[in-house]
């Protein structure tokens, strides 16, 4: 019961704006119910008339009884009489249609009501699943950067595949039969009472046994619902990275062994499902058995009691009738099972609070006038230090180089100005104003950045461009392409710039990806230029041509440009040597060459030299 008020408490406000639907789901499946039994009462009405003594016993048959249900039936018999076969009696056209419509117009209106209950409650439930998908987009899109560097790619499409889909599949069928089901129950139940209470006691007697194996079942399904979730998060991490790097497979040779890893996982996710078939295989045969088990004892007291044969056929009728909702509970047992998995799933990730927010009342940063301070800055991923106590001061329209070993913490100072994290001490500001009391889009809005990490969206050309500026006019587009030297080869592709490049862009070559990743941050005009390893992917020939783009882009902008390749730095107005987070050398590119230190050993493994003779800085 605390799964379900789990369940329904964290579906209910994505249902809150579709109530009316939901209520007249609801209301039909009610009415669905009630229909049931009515089939109790059509049989039993039907094989009374097939009884040769039904004409003579009709007369006192139909004399007033006690209760208001029985003068209902009595007044329904009595309308029914002229369009009704009756044994002994001639057969004429109105009683042939009678009796040839009776059950069909019964199943016709259940059917029409089901299809109605159906209807409403799957469009509430689609509805209520497209905006909670939204709602989970939209809180995944607000987390920081640590939660996604702590988490595998499968871990989110498996929330927003299996997990929305399982809670989707239990909204839309396991309300409408929860509503319906228990209806159906209540009301064939009475009917049989009404018919005969002991037959009804003897036979509903055996429809509480069902329900223990039931509850058995119930938690493995949910046990099991817990592996295969994490398996099928695995397996969807695992196809991203195997075929996301195919190249790299393929050039060493492994792909027997990743073959062996799908294997691996496919043997787990089989085990699982063989697991979940298990447990709904049984079900079914339980409550058979059960519900036969009562049937037979309903027929040996029926010879034992001497019941008529229509009391029989009606009431066998019912009792058939009365284990077909209970199976379906049972079924909605394993949705209710499955969803509570994945509402925990949900329920963590909408817990989950960015590690950098924006406060509450950020200011709009103004345009960059004067300077980016970094103040005693010092940053650490986990326990270990990665930027420490870093003072630096960037005048506008200054171009800084950031050199250093790998883990150094050169990326890590252009993460924290676009504030992916937040420094543990210190603070970085812009024009005297602290970046964590401004909103993201001012900020971020001010910076463009070209990374490594070249990312082309399975949209059009222009479109990939226009991320840097997404209300960019065609014609600004095609300025930021030239610019980036793009122009030529986007006029050649099949539709120019209209053409879609596919996922991440695997029509085009790396420099032309990378000419894009370029054009991107031309169309944004941002005073700010990150380069984070912007060429470190290409070859010389093709860094070679990128190399004046990127020129032409830093010009009138501060420029952070973080490099392993020294030669990138050539042309930065000051470098800085990091080093376990600190700056250990600075100064112009000529003069770190010339000083012989850390940058020059790096440079000289990189087959640069100094230019001229050394040069004295004090």
């Amino acid at each position: 019961m605390e799964r379900l008020r789990s369940i329904f408490g964290f579906a209910w406000p994505y249902f809150r704006p579709y109530w009316v639907r939901l209520a007249l789901g609801v209301a039909l499946g009610v009415a669905f119910g009630l229909i049931n039994a009515s089939f109790v009462w059509g049989t039993k009405t039907l094989f009374e008339r097939m009884e040769p003594r039904a004409a003579t016993v009709q007369a006192t048959a139909d004399s007033p009884v006690q209760g208001q249900l029985a003068q209902v039936n009595q007044r329904i018999k009595l309308f029914m009489d002229d369009w009704l076969p009756r044994v002994g009696r001639k057969l004429d056209w109105p009683q042939a249609l009678g009796g040839l419509l009776l059950l069909p117009m019964l199943v016709a209106l259940r059917g029409a009501v089901n299809y109605g209950n159906s209807y409403f409650m799957e469009w509430a439930g689609v509805h209520a699943m497209r905006d909670l998908k939204l709602a989970a987009h939209r809180q995944l899109q607000r987390l920081s950067m640590s939660y996604f560097n702590a988490r595998q790619i499968g871990d989110h499409t498996m929330i927003m595949n299996a997990g929305v889909g399982q809670l989707n599949t239990c909204m839309r069928y396991g309300v409408s039969d929860a509503v319906k089901e228990p209806c159906t129950l209540i009301s064939i139940a009475i009917a049989l009472f009404v018919l005969d209470w002991q037959l009804a006691l003897l036979g509903l007697v055996f429809a509480p046994l069902s329900v223990i194996p039931i509850g058995r079942i119930a938690r493995k399904l949910r046990q099991v619902a817990a592996t295969g979730y994490a398996a099928g998060a695995t397996q969807d991490s695992l196809m991203v990275e195997v075929y996301g790097n195919t190249k790299t497979v393929k050039a060493y040779g492994l792909e027997r062994w990743q073959l062996g890893r799908f294997a691996d996982l496919y043997q787990r996710l089989l085990r699982v499902s063989i697991k979940q078939m298990q447990a709904r295989a049984l079900q079914n045969p339980i409550i058979e058995f059960v519900g036969v088990f009562g049937l037979g004892a309903v027929v040996v007291f029926v010879f034992h009691t001497g019941k008529t044969v229509p009391e029989l056929v009606g009431f066998l009728t019912g009792l058939l009738m009365l284990y077909q909702p209970i199976k379906k509970l049972a079924h909605i047992n394993t949705y209710y099972q499955e969803a509570s998995v994945s509402v925990g799933m949900l329920q963590r990730l909408f817990a989950e609070q960015p590690t950098v927010a924006e406060k509450s009342g950020a200011t709009v940063l103004r345009p960059m006038e004067r300077e980016l301070r970094f103040e005693r800055m010092s940053f650490a991923y986990e326990k270990e230090a990665v930027v420490r106590e870093l003072d630096l001061v960037l005048r506008k329209g200054t171009k800084l180089g950031v050199a250093g070993e790998s883990g150094a913490g050169k990326s890590t100072i252009a993460s924290l100005v676009l504030r992916f994290y937040d420094p543990q001490s210190g603070r970085i500001t812009i024009d005297g104003t602290d970046i964590r009391d401004v909103t993201f889009d001012s900020l971020r809005g001010q910076i463009a950045l070209v990374s490594q990490e070249v990312v082309i969206f399975d949209q059009t050309v222009a479109e990939n461009i226009a991320c840097g500026k997404l209300d960019a006019t065609r014609e600004e587009i095609m300025v930021a392409a030239k610019a980036a030297q793009a122009h030529e080869f986007i006029q050649q592709l099949p539709l120019g710039y209209d053409t879609r490049l596919g996922e991440q862009g695997t029509r085009l070559s790396g420099g032309q990806r990378q000419r894009i990743a370029i054009a991107r941050a031309f169309v944004r005009q941002a005073p700010i230029l990150i380069l984070d390893e912007a060429t470190a992917s290409l070859d010389s020939h093709a860094e070679a041509e990128i190399q004046g783009a990127i020129e032409r882009l830093e010009e009138g902008r501060t420029v952070i440009c973080v490099a392993h390749r020294l030669s990138t730095l050539r042309n930065m107005d000051h470098v800085i040597v990091m080093e376990a987070g600190r700056i250990v050398e600075q100064g112009t590119f000529e003069q770190l060459l010339q000083r012989g230190g850390i940058f020059a050993t790096m440079a000289r493994r990189q087959g640069i030299a100094a230019s001229g003779p050394a040069v004295l800085v004090d």
